[in-house]
């Protein structure tokens, strides 16, 4: 894992920079960067184990002598002839080393009860880095570091447990613990393909994203359509003489028309065949989760995929389910509307994307390096996606509405890919988010 893909007291006042995000100050005497934190998201662990089943774990050597030293092999907890660790060796890469999983996909270290033996036993700073960080994840802002949170995990997205903001001493250790030493000096990301802005603009631009993102009497899709109206003009904007407050009036205006441009219900022509079938394709790519307990690697697999993408293609008879959570139904019961949102959704729907925004996890080096219009563009897509694999839940399980909890479900399985599957970074992909 890199820097930019970490993932894992409160002052007594709150700082706002240029970005308008509420970032969280040092405490007195405690040294360390400054985080910008989202304040509108709560997290704790409930213990759930989706971590813990869900994710490779890939460690460092020192990482690896550590867990040697706690003698394992002589502990009756792990079953005899159970592998601990998992070397590969990838294609013209480095050999890496990762935990091992059990034959049901769980990690090595997962006990019965669904609680890591590494932490009851030696505490919690003697587990992977990985292991410690996730949630979280860690981004250069300029001068600060901005805090974000991954969706795959059920509770983020339920917004279970403590407010971020009163966790920041623990927040300050994994900042310490993952950012580079320069990370202050680190350029800011590309805001189009030709055009490199300092931090302070850029993050201008985002904080009118996550502004366009606020407001509660209007629908979430309403809201991400305005950002992408406005958006499309920034992206077709030519940055030679506009910085400083002539990007802050530039995007006031730009801001103002969407609201003017996108009613806040809006007339949708239904998409074309080609259309149709670019959603699907991308739709049914965002509803697999690969795990090790669900991974096909054989021919078969392969094989299997193929056919599923040729029928997510093709749009007719029956949809091929990706993963074991989703069972095979028409693409007639999956293409029928969805109706509105429960307020839950809408509440939920719309902090996901404004803690991605505030974290600036959907650009730059957080995102296949891909400008920020284009990984606004890409972040916007999920929504639609979202609601199109929420539905095929329900109907996988004779539901004949999508209910908050086909959401929450939804959602974090196309988080679990956005951002971490290489896939959704290449040539092609970004092609079809284009298209659409």
């Amino acid at each position: 894992m890199g820097f930019f893909r970490f993932e894992g007291t409160k002052r007594r006042s709150q700082v706002l920079g240029v970005d308008g995000f509420p970032g969280v100050d040092n405490d007195s005497g405690m040294s360390g960067p400054v985080l910008s934190l989202p304040t509108i998201q709560n997290w704790s662990c409930q213990n759930c184990s989706g971590c813990c089943r869900q994710h490779a774990i890939y460690i460092t050597p020192e990482e690896k002598q550590r867990i040697e030293s706690q003698r394992w092999e002589n502990s009756n907890e792990i079953p005899r002839g159970q592998l601990i660790f998992q070397t590969e060796r990838p294609l013209g890469g480095p050999t890496r080393v990762r935990l091992a999983h059990q034959p049901d996909g769980a990690c090595v270290f997962l006990d019965e009860q669904g609680l890591c033996r590494i932490h009851a036993k030696f505490g919690e700073d003697a587990k992977p880095l990985a292991c410690r960080i996730y949630p979280y994840a860690i981004h250069p802002a300029g001068d600060k570091l901005a805090v974000g949170l991954r969706f795959s995990c059920p509770s983020v997205a339920r917004n279970q447990g403590r407010s971020v903001a009163s966790q920041k001493k623990g927040l300050m250790e994994i900042a310490r613990a993952v950012a580079p030493a320069n990370y202050q000096t680190i350029s800011a990301p590309a805001t189009t393909q030709k055009t490199v802005l300092s931090w302070k603009d850029t993050l201008r631009i985002a904080d009118a994203l996550d502004q366009t993102l606020q407001p509660g009497d209007v629908p979430v899709s309403v809201k991400l359509a305005r950002a992408l109206f406005w958006m499309e003009l920034v992206g077709q904007s030519h940055f030679e003489k506009i910085r400083g407050d002539q990007i802050s009036e530039l995007l006031a205006l730009l801001t103002g028309a969407s609201a003017v441009e996108v009613p806040d219900r809006p007339d949708a022509a239904p998409p074309n065949k080609i259309s149709q079938t670019q959603f699907r394709l991308l739709a049914g790519q965002y509803a697999r989760k690969d795990t090790e307990a669900t991974m096909d690697r054989s021919v078969s697999g392969r094989l299997r995929q193929l056919r599923v993408a040729w029928r997510l293609a093709s749009g007719k008879g029956m949809a091929i389910p990706p993963q074991p959570e989703l069972h095979e139904v028409s693409f007639e019961d999956l293409e029928q509307p969805l109706g509105g949102l429960d307020s839950q959704s809408e509440e939920m729907l719309t902090r996901y994307y404004r803690v991605k925004i505030q974290s600036l996890h959907f650009f730059g080096a957080a995102y296949y390096s891909i400008p920020l219009v284009e990984g606004f563009q890409s972040l916007a897509a999920t929504f639609p996606a979202i609601l199109w694999i929420a539905r095929w839940h329900a109907v996988s399980h004779s539901r004949k509405s999508v209910t908050h909890d086909d959401v929450v479900w939804a959602l974090t399985v196309v988080d679990h890919q956005h951002g971490y599957s290489p896939i959704f970074g290449t040539w092609g992909f970004r092609r079809r988010i284009r298209n659409l």
